[in-house]
């Protein structure tokens, strides 16, 4: 396989050092706008010449078409934030690529009300072209990382094997991670994380549809596993909430994830004063987006590992019923930061939301997965994915929750 990996962040490099083992991978190009980065990356996979180091605008469609081309790539990785999606899912379908992310383009709030109704929703733009994609016999695969991606799957995998009727699929993510030596640091994009985070979220209900409500609400105790304990978790936009619903029988979707009073209080303030616009404005004749200021003022999530503690959970609640009687399971993926960087060099959030990919294209690959249009990784038969989570040193776990019924 030839792939295109647009963006050589964390996640990019994550990515391209669990691929590096697998040998039906033929060719990664190292695409990103700052080359030097790209360059680094390719410096410490050795020398391999797999790998080449490549610059590309990721907002000029030309630019990434020219490069699939150029290599003759049979898939295109979309690995930057999703303010690119359009024009990397635009591209790919244009050189006749597969097309894979780990979010979806991006939402924009109901003008009139926006913590009630959605306006345009998470890879809206994506499904009104899924026609023009299955007739191109061409597939994206959407959604394809840790979350969404990985619990994705596991909502699937409950469908199939575990439930005969389920109620409610609730996306819960959280961990114990500290970053030594810093006030304020986040473990993954800050961009991604602010829109995440500040837009209205999105919950979905049979017979309702998809609503919107106000950013982090319903807090919730979830008490997650293998020493992480119990974390606080609230209501956060999210990709899993647009597809599960698209391809599993349930009642209720929803995702809901830890941040801490302390991180909600600085998103709030970001907020208030504005800067988390993606809008550019103009300062002192130079025009800049305040979120980007923002993001450059922070530390490169990518190059934390060394000064982080701790362990990172993501996974899937379903609840519902089974031959009779009610259950509750989690089925769960735990990453810890140590581990990670011995194995991969890479901190674990970025890890985590790496590996997902990468069996993506090992099941394209080898045929286990196959489609066409634009689907999400509920599409996909779920036991392949989960078989080689173990093999990618990353297993899963399922915790049984189910309370006992008073008689």
């Amino acid at each position: 396989m030839k792939v295109l990996l647009v963006g050589v962040g964390g996640v990019g490099e994550a990515i391209a050092a669990i691929a590096r083992p697998r040998p039906w991978l033929e060719l990664m190009v190292l695409a990103d706008y700052n080359i030097k980065r790209a360059e680094e990356v390719q410096k410490k996979l050795g020398d391999d010449k797999r790998f080449p180091a490549e610059f590309i605008d990721a907002s000029q469609q030309e630019s990434i078409e020219s490069l699939a081309k150029k290599y003759n790539v049979d898939l295109i990785m979309n690995s930057v934030d999703p303010i690119f999606n359009r024009q990397i899912f635009d591209a790919a379908y244009n050189v006749s690529a597969k097309y894979m992310d780990m979010a979806m383009t991006l939402s924009s709030p109901n003008p009139s009300d926006p913590f009630h109704k959605p306006g345009v929703k998470l890879g809206d733009y994506q499904f009104e072209k899924a026609k023009e994609w299955e007739e191109k016999g061409l597939l994206a695969l959407v959604g394809l990382g840790v979350e969404p991606g990985m619990a994705d799957v596991f909502a699937r995998y409950a469908q199939d094997h575990l439930f005969d009727e389920i109620e409610e699929v609730g996306i819960r993510d959280g961990g114990n991670l500290e970053i030594e030596g810093y006030e304020f640091a986040p473990n993954f994009s800050i961009w991604t994380t602010i829109e995440e985070c500040l837009n209205p979220p999105v919950i979905w209900e049979q017979g309702k549809g998809w609503f919107t409500t106000e950013p982090f609400s319903e807090p919730e105790t979830f008490d997650f596993p293998e020493g992480i304990g119990k974390v606080e978790v609230v209501n956060v936009e999210h990709e899993e909430v647009l597809l599960v619903p698209r391809w599993v029988k349930t009642k209720r979707v929803t995702f809901k994830y830890g941040l801490g009073d302390k991180f909600i209080g600085i998103l709030k303030t970001l907020h208030m004063l504005g800067l988390d616009s993606k809008e550019k404005i103009k300062v002192k004749g130079v025009e800049v987006a305040p979120r980007d200021v923002v993001a450059a003022c922070l530390p490169d999530p990518a190059h934390l590992g060394e000064k982080m503690r701790g362990k990172t959970c993501a996974g899937t609640w379903v609840k519902g019923m089974k031959a009779g009687k009610p259950r509750e399971v989690y089925l769960y993926q735990v990453a810890d930061n140590a581990a990670c960087m011995k194995r991969w060099g890479c901190q674990a959030v970025v890890a985590q939301t790496a590996f997902s990919a990468v069996i993506g294209w090992d099941l394209l690959h080898h045929g286990q997965w196959k489609g066409v249009g634009v689907l999400g990784p509920e599409a996909f038969d779920p036991i392949p994915f989960m078989e080689k989570m173990a093999e990618y040193e990353f297993p899963y776990g399922i915790m049984e929750m189910t309370k006992e019924v008073a008689q």
